[in-house]
């Protein structure tokens, strides 16, 4: 199964033309034989043209050079049918949506425009007129909504990456449901321009991949703020990097997990719990219940109205238009009042500032993308309980300002597969996705509905960001540790791990809370470990103004014989100090002085 990596890969060295990537990909959907994947499919003719002009112009370096991608039928391609899979309101855009004019820049082939829950309002992937796209993973259970078809098109394969929309977690339960990647960018972060609004002040195009690294390829060419959009934001998006060796995450206490009596899915949670652990984290448990009230408060509250307005005129005038459960999802929405609306603000800001200082103490939240699987015979038979149950863990987070990654967490014994999601405040996708990339990379999935394994981790390039500046930090700093919360305060971005030339000494500085002091030596010395952190020039003040004499910034060597900014001391404030070095860096005898 070919990811966005492994084709760029082939497209560039030549060994495989776009034209040969053109025909795999229609050749494979006549092999997934499914007429409810795509609402609307471009001719085979014109994408090999399209792709024939691309390699005429011989641009190998743009950043999706060849790469075959599909589109979720709310979001407009310049001369293909825009939908939302109700008949009645397609119209023919002239121009692409932003994120889709992106993709084009970028080197990318559109295929088509992929089926959906009508209005994007669902998260089961069966209320469209067009059918039921088939769950390329497990054909028995529902693929997941309101970005079906999508999810179904990168999971058997079809297409590397896909565009979706997540209002309520459409673009999260479908990854799940399928084991493949779902990347919910902060609101904002990627223009909405072009997309038919589910819910106006909530919604966001998201990603499907089948990796994380894939994933955060695609949003690094479609982000950026669009001065069109009134809703972009001008959000950092730092590269993708490694995981930080230790990091917090808020998780659920055991009496608020509810899984609806899936033993496995509670089992998929569990063992994602440890395999965290493993690889860094220290587990905090949380009070879910705002968290909770926050997701009743989107279908349950004036959110509605948002969803009511889009299709207004044809509730008002041709409701039979609408898909059944649809109608009756969305028509309650003409009835909320100012007043309501109001009031739901109230409390939602309420809900938001309870939940500020819970989510400042940890890294991230992982949560079970979805509390279960369901058939699709189940959620024919039962609807809107059934639906409303997929958003129990995703109903909340755009109303909270998160950004998220879902990705594959384990199959089950039955065959169904089970995901986690990483969530946190706007601004940190990278952050999360580089967590979520960690979390797929200790476990052992195929890639999607194939047999094929997940590539290894490719090196990530350290290419330093204009507006900021690298520190090496030896002590308090390291994450996990007393001061690096201050550090993400002040805007700090975990980069890598590193260790120094075999040239400085360690000592532990006076007081009773135990600091270290590196100094440069001229002989006898050692390598040390630190972390490399990358701030904003604001935050190199901010870092500065908190640094106690004898510590100071300086230029310290690398063991590749590079130099960084990192934390020295005075040598001569150290005379008589603790020597530390033999531990070889601060973590390593921190953790010996609790031993001892």
């Amino acid at each position: 199964m070919q990811t966005v990596a492994s084709l760029l890969s082939a497209h560039r060295s030549g060994a495989r033309s776009l034209a040969e990537t053109v025909r795999a990909v229609y050749a494979r959907i006549a092999m997934q034989d499914d007429p409810a994947l795509f609402i609307t499919l471009r001719v085979e003719a014109d994408v090999l043209a399209e792709a024939a002009a691309l390699e005429a112009k011989g641009d190998t370096a743009l950043p999706l050079y060849g790469i075959p991608v599909a589109v979720k039928d709310n979001i407009d391609v310049a001369g293909l049918p825009t939908t939302c899979a109700c008949p009645a309101f397609a119209y023919t855009p002239e121009h692409d949506a932003t994120a889709v004019a992106r993709l084009k820049a970028a080197g990318a082939l559109i295929i088509g425009k992929t089926n959906l829950d009508q209005f994007a309002t669902g998260l089961v992937g069966v209320r469209s007129p067009y059918g039921i796209p088939r769950n390329a993973f497990n054909p028995t259970l529902v693929p997941g909504g309101s970005s079906s078809g999508s999810a179904s098109a990168v999971s058997a394969g079809i297409v590397p990456v896909a565009l979706g929309t997540d209002t309520a977690g459409s673009g999260r339960v479908p990854a799940m449901l399928q084991n493949i990647v779902g990347l919910k960018p902060s609101l904002g972060l990627v223009p909405n321009t072009g997309l038919v609004p589910a819910c106006k002040t909530l919604d966001c195009i998201s990603i499907f991949a089948l990796t994380v690294d894939d994933a955060m390829a695609v949003l690094d060419v479609i982000s950026g703020f669009d001065p069109q959009d009134a809703w972009s934001r001008d959000l950092p998006l730092g590269p993708l990097a490694a995981a930080p060796p230790s990091f917090v995450l808020g998780v659920l206490p055991e009496a608020q997990r509810e899984f609806f009596g899936d033993a496995h899915a509670a089992a998929t949670y569990e063992a994602a719990l440890a395999r965290f652990k493993a690889i860094g984290a220290t587990l905090k448990e949380i009070d879910f219940s705002p968290f909770a009230e926050t997701a009743r408060l989107l279908y349950e509250g004036p959110w509605v109205a948002e969803r009511w307005i889009v299709a207004e005129k044809l509730l008002t005038t041709t409701p039979e238009a609408l898909h059944p459960v649809t109608r009756a999802i969305t028509e309650p929405g003409g009835k909320a009042s100012a007043a309501d609306a109001f009031r739901a603000t109230y409390r939602l800001k309420e809900l938001r500032a309870k939940v500020a200082p819970v989510l400042a103490a940890i890294d991230g939240l992982l949560l079970p993308t979805a509390p279960s699987a369901y058939t699709v015979e189940e959620v024919l038979a039962d609807p809107v309980r059934l639906n409303s149950r997929n958003g129990t863990y995703t109903n909340f987070v755009n109303l909270m300002d998160l950004c998220g990654i879902a990705v594959p967490a384990a199959i089950a014994p039955t065959g169904v597969p089970y995901g986690v999601t990483l969530l946190a405040p706007a601004g940190k996708d990278a952050q999360m996705a580089a967590l979520g990339r960690a979390f797929v990379a200790a476990g052992d999935l195929p890639l999607g509905a194939s047999h094929a394994p997940a590539p290894p981790l490719a090196p990530l390039p350290a290419a330093p960001e204009p507006g900021r500046l690298d520190i090496l930090v030896f002590g308090a700093h390291l994450s996990g540790m007393a001061l690096n919360g201050d550090l993400k305060a002040m805007g700090g971005r975990f980069v890598r791990t590193a260790t120094t030339a075999p040239a400085y000494h360690m000592k532990r500085l006076p007081g009773a809370i135990a600091r270290p002091g590196v100094v440069r030596v001229s002989v006898n010395g050692a390598v040390l470990e630190g972390e490399i952190w990358s701030l904003p020039f604001e935050g190199v003040g901010k870092l500065l103004a908190t640094i106690p004499a004898p510590l100071g910034l300086g230029q310290v060597e690398l063991a590749d014989g590079t130099r960084v900014t990192g934390f020295l001391a005075e040598a001569a404030a150290l005379d008589g100090a603790e020597d530390i070095t033999a531990h070889g860096g601060f973590r390593a005898f921190m953790a010996a002085a609790e031993t001892a």
